[in-house]
């Protein structure tokens, strides 16, 4: 058996892959099945260890961007898409897998274009509100669609599509660690805000947070995942502005927060600030309360919408980039740590809202339909 699948190269589109592997190779084992050979296709790697240690072989295949702004990369990259094109048709007709996943992003548009000429079946995924291109486009042929908001079902034939919700990997999800405060170097009985901005970090955040750093460490205590790019810079800022503060052990920072220092985080803290991207699915998973700050131009307002449609779940609240100020931040973070309440019923929403069998659907799927066309 052979399994493809390919997606952008984000995190939001690469970690839910990961996480629908893992789920394949438990029900292989399950089902008493050959091992499959499983192929990752995309621009690039993303996380080449994470594919080696999931037995995942990479397929690289250039594929070009439609930017909504002038470019001259607009240009270039319709013959880079071209020739993304010829080599997934080269590279999936030599191995001819029995099924093709897609996640969306541009960089799923050769592979998917390659299955449909092949007449390869194919399953996607959307993981926004609002679907992508890609996914709009994919959808026209694909065997089975499978969303992680009800709100997308209105964009898709509705005899294909099934809402999943979105995969969560493994090595993220529970939060009874032991050992957090020590791991993390925490002091018991101060509150926890876990800041996150995605898998690059999110500048805006990180912006506002040192802003608000002398007035958020006089009462909680902060694990920050800044991102590679901006870890540096806020860093250093972070030690300039707390250089005399009582209080300065209080905040942490980190510009990647590994699995494990994951966990670490969730089981302890009492709010998570976060973008709204795939996060929100391992925040529910967490059954975390949030403070959702969505980017203001994603491509189709995504973000915006994922934001709004997880907040009327009641699981979080969310302030808009336009709204962003440090007493509106400061406030918004007071009242709700304030209200034990309104703590739990957010928390009691959101892990509603979290489906964690996500990947396992998703995997008997797309290993049902491999089956059916390996026969």
């Amino acid at each position: 058996m052979k399994i493809l699948l390919t997606g952008g190269g984000t995190g939001g589109h690469f970690y839910p892959i990961i996480a629908i592997v893992e789920q394949i190779n438990s029900l292989m084992r399950e089902w008493k099945l050959m091992e499959a050979k499983i192929y990752f296709m995309s621009d690039g790697p993303y996380d080449s260890k994470m594919l080696y240690e999931n037995n995942i072989k990479f397929l690289k295949a250039p594929a070009g961007k439609r930017r909504r702004y002038f470019s001259l990369l607009n240009i270039t990259d319709v013959f880079k898409t071209a020739w993304g094109i010829v080599k997934s048709v080269i590279l999936i007709f030599s191995i001819y897998p029995d099924v093709v996943f897609g996640k969306g992003g541009y960089a799923s548009f050769p592979a998917l274009f390659a299955a449909r000429l092949l007449r390869i079946p194919v399953i996607i995924h959307e993981s926004d509100s609002t679907p992508g291109k890609v996914s709009l486009w994919a959808s026209k042929f694909a065997r089975r669609i499978a969303i992680s908001y009800p709100e997308s079902a209105d964009f898709f034939p509705k005899d294909k599509v099934a809402y999943t919700g979105n995969p969560v990997r493994s090595g993220i999800l529970g939060t009874g660690v032991e050992g957090a405060y020590q791991y993390l170097k925490l002091e018991e009985g101060i509150p926890i805000l876990l800041i996150i901005g995605g898998s690059l970090g999110a500048k805006t955040i990180n912006d506002i947070v040192m802003t608000c750093l002398p007035d958020l460490v006089k009462n909680y205590q902060i694990i920050h995942q800044t991102g590679r790019i901006h870890f540096n810079e806020v860093n250093t800022l972070s030690k300039a502005i707390l250089l005399n503060n009582s209080n300065k052990d209080r905040y942490k920072c980190f510009d990647y927060i590994d699995d494990l220092g994951m966990r670490m985080a969730a089981s302890v803290a009492s709010l998570v600030i976060s973008r709204a991207g795939s996060a929100i699915f391992e925040i529910a998973a967490w059954g975390i309360p949030s403070i959702i700050i969505p980017i203001t131009d994603s491509n189709g307002d995504h973000q915006r919408k994922n934001a709004f449609n997880y907040a009327r779940t009641g699981a979080a609240i969310v302030i808009e980039e336009i709204n962003l100020n440090a007493s509106i931040f400061t406030l918004q973070i007071d009242h709700l740590i304030q209200n034990t309440e309104k703590l739990a019923f957010m928390k009691q929403q959101a892990l509603q809202f979290a489906k964690l069998d996500a990947a396992n659907k998703i995997a008997r799927q797309i290993l049902e339909i491999a089956l059916e066309h390996e026969n």
